[in-house]
């Protein structure tokens, strides 16, 4: 496979970089770097290029102008003449993109071998991509790289531009792969509502720069605190103001404890930034001088400083702090967690993303002074939280690696290049089969693999395998991903609200037919009028689905909801689940909702179906369908009474499904070990 990274913004040279990147562009510039260098560590992959742009600037330094850089054995940077030889900032100006659309195509034209996938990063690269794509018909992969909403601070001619391309880039897009649950289901859904088939979330890895040692930080330290040996709260980050340097230092200056606890240190990159940076430096600047001795700012710093700074914090029993106020994905969350560093984090964004999946820190609200202070002097405090979260971070930082996302996303190429055989009516499916995911297919290394086997098996036989789970699209491909369990064609999600299937672009589609069935009498609006006067604990805004209002709480709290709706003459369905999540569905919907539909759209019934589950939001699919598996590990919630055609397996998560399915006939295969249940 040959695959050709696109990146318009910034100066890509190879690494280490030799230049000080513009201020936007060191995040996108390093991304691209460490995913193109992975991909082409792949056996499958035969040749990966950069095309960025060529610079006749000094400023850069030598090398921006030399179209062909080879810079590993099958990796490569292409720069690609545009109508200026000007450093770029962040993009490539709209009115230099005609002119640079057409010299790509040009070059494609001439090219021995056209790319099999082009990955585009940014929305300036895509309008190359989809320039590409429409004339050479090459599959085209989106990163959008947006901090937010991606206009801050441009003037509106200029946002609405920018959120033009981002719209044109996320639309036109074969596959789109995002950092976050939170770009995947909140800022690209913002940009483009029916993108979500479409959405691989990918966590990406991270390049920190070779480095030994600590004594450089040392020094630092020592010249500039009163206290040198003091934990110091550690903040690696651009002085821009969505970054909320400033919130951080309000919250050590107002905490006594704090201050008499530990010190501060911002490193920071601002010598050659903008004047709103240079203004967030000056401000930092004047703040310091109410604590003279305790704060440390270095605003402008070597790359290879950075990893002796996460040295000596962790040496110092200190922490980094993430105050950000949004951010795509935050790389010095996990940089911190390789070396064992416990981070206090913003409570949104990618931060809970990447906190989720390390366990290394605490959530703040970055806007609460008195919360981010609480946080620092809790992890600061407690020496056996502080051990606890920085074994977490070396045990798990490897969840974001390069040469794991280069893994996934060579499957979402596959999937894309993958020439797909004319459509033959075969028939008919006689068994319909619904797995939950989380806690059935998953918890078990042994017996996932052997689920997996059996799954991919039952393509050639007439059973119509499907997921049903209470996670969005993004997420249960992220999770099956994470497990090696093969996507089938179908998935029921987001609690049975929503049907998708594979569509002719290998895409996943929303089944109208099925939304417009549930839809019926479905009144949202006034549900949360409702709920609003009631003491509610809402989920995140990327849980809340047009068919699923998400919440927190306990079995009894639901019913009490349920009551409260009823009562209110307001048709829904409100389903407990994990003794903490409430989800309040259209009265059709639900997981047995979705598995009649899907059966009947196929002439069956739900005396022909075969369900999994675990958990109070299978209950409803575990007790309709012909034949149900209740796993070994399955939560007490989850009350059903015996009856014909319920198996209630000994075997925990995966092997319970196969021991379940081996019980109905469905299968042969054993699991390696029987998990008892817990």
């Amino acid at each position: 496979m040959y695959v050709m990274h696109i990146a318009l913004g910034g100066c890509i040279e190879q690494p280490p970089i030799s230049h000080d990147p513009a201020p936007h562009a060191e995040g996108r510039i390093a991304h691209v770097l460490g995913a193109a260098a992975a991909q082409a560590r792949l056996p499958g992959v035969s040749r990966v290029d950069i095309l960025t742009r060529l610079i006749r600037d000094p400023a850069p330094g030598p090398g921006h102008d030399v179209p062909l850089q080879q810079i590993g054995p099958k990796l490569r940077i292409l720069r690609l003449k545009g109508p200026t030889d000007a450093r770029p900032e962040k993009e490539a100006s709209e009115a230099d993109l005609p002119a640079l659309a057409e010299a790509f195509l040009d070059l494609l034209a001439h090219l021995p071998r056209k790319p099999d996938i082009l990955h585009c990063h940014g929305a300036d690269a895509a309008e190359l991509g989809l320039a590409a794509r429409a004339r050479f018909h090459v599959p085209m992969l989106y990163t959008p790289h947006l901090p937010g909403t991606g206009t801050q601070g441009r003037a509106t001619g200029e946002a609405n531009a920018a959120i033009g391309r981002e719209r044109r880039a996320i639309a036109g897009a074969d596959a789109i792969i995002a950092a976050s649950q939170d770009e995947a289901e909140r800022q690209v859904a913002a940009l483009d509502p029916d993108s979500a088939g479409r959405v691989w979330r990918i966590n990406p890895g991270i390049s920190l720069p070779l480095s030994s040692g600590d004594e450089a930080a040392a020094r630092m330290l020592g010249s500039g605190l009163d206290r040198p040996g003091l934990p110091f709260l550690l903040a690696v980050a651009r002085p821009g103001e969505r970054l909320n340097l400033a919130g951080l230092m309000q919250a050590f200056l107002s905490s006594a404890d704090l201050r008499t606890r530990a010190n501060l240190v911002i490193l920071s990159c601002g010598d050659k930034a903008g004047p709103d940076r240079r203004g967030v430096l000056a401000e930092l600047a004047t703040m310091a001088k109410a604590a003279p001795g305790k704060v440390l700012l270095a605003p402008c710093h070597d790359a290879a400083l950075v990893p002796q700074f996460y040295r000596r914090a962790v040496l110092q029993g200190g922490l980094l702090v993430s105050p950000a106020l949004h951010e795509t994905f935050c790389p010095s969350l996990v940089e911190a967690a390789c070396f064992g560093l416990p981070v206090a984090a913003a409570r949104h964004g990618a931060s809970v993303d990447i906190l989720g999946a390390i366990g290394h820190g605490l959530p703040v609200d970055p806007q609460s002074q008195t919360g981010i202070a609480a946080a620092c002097l809790r992890l600061l405090g407690d020496p056996d939280e502080w051990k606890r979260r920085s074994q977490n971070a070396l045990a798990n930082h490897q969840w974001f690696d390069w040469d794991a996302w280069a893994e996934r996303v060579f499957l979402v190429c596959r999937r894309l290049t993958r020439k797909s055989a004319p459509l033959r009516p075969g028939p008919l499916p006689r068994t319909v089969l619904a797995f939950d995911i989380d806690g059935t297919l998953t918890g078990c290394p042994k017996s996932a693999p052997a689920f997996a086997r059996w799954i991919a098996g039952t393509r050639g036989r007439r059973q119509h395998a499907m997921i049903a789970t209470g996670r969005s699209l993004p997420e249960a491909r992220r999770i099956l991903a994470d497990w090696s369990i093969p996507e089938p064609a179908v998935m029921i999600t987001s609690v049975g609200s929503e049907i998708w299937r594979t569509n002719r672009r290998g895409a996943l589609a929303l089944c109208p037919d099925y939304a417009a069935w549930i839809g019926r009498d479905w009144q949202p609006e006034a549900i949360r009028r409702l709920l609003s006067g009631m003491a509610v604990v809402w989920q995140a805004p990327h849980d809340q689905r047009r068919w699923k209002i998400s919440l927190f709480g306990s079995e009894a709290d639901a019913w009490a909801i349920q009551d409260a709706l009823t009562d209110a003459q307001l048709a829904a369905r409100v389903i407990p689940s994990h003794g903490r999540f409430i989800d309040i569905l259209p009265q059709r919907a639900g997981k047995v909702g979705a598995l009649s539909f899907e059966a009947r759209r196929l002439g069956l019934t739900l005396a022909d179906c075969v369900a999994a589950g675990d958990s109070g939001n299978d209950a409803c699919m575990l007790a309709a369908a012909g034949r149900a598996i209740v796993v070994g590990n399955a939560w007490a919630e989850l009350r059903l009474a015996d009856r014909p055609g319920l198996y209630r397996a000994t075997a925990a998560h995966a092997a319970g499904v196969l021991e379940g399915l081996a019980h109905f006939g469905l299968s042969d295969a054993r699991p390696a070990e029987v998990v008892p249940a817990e």
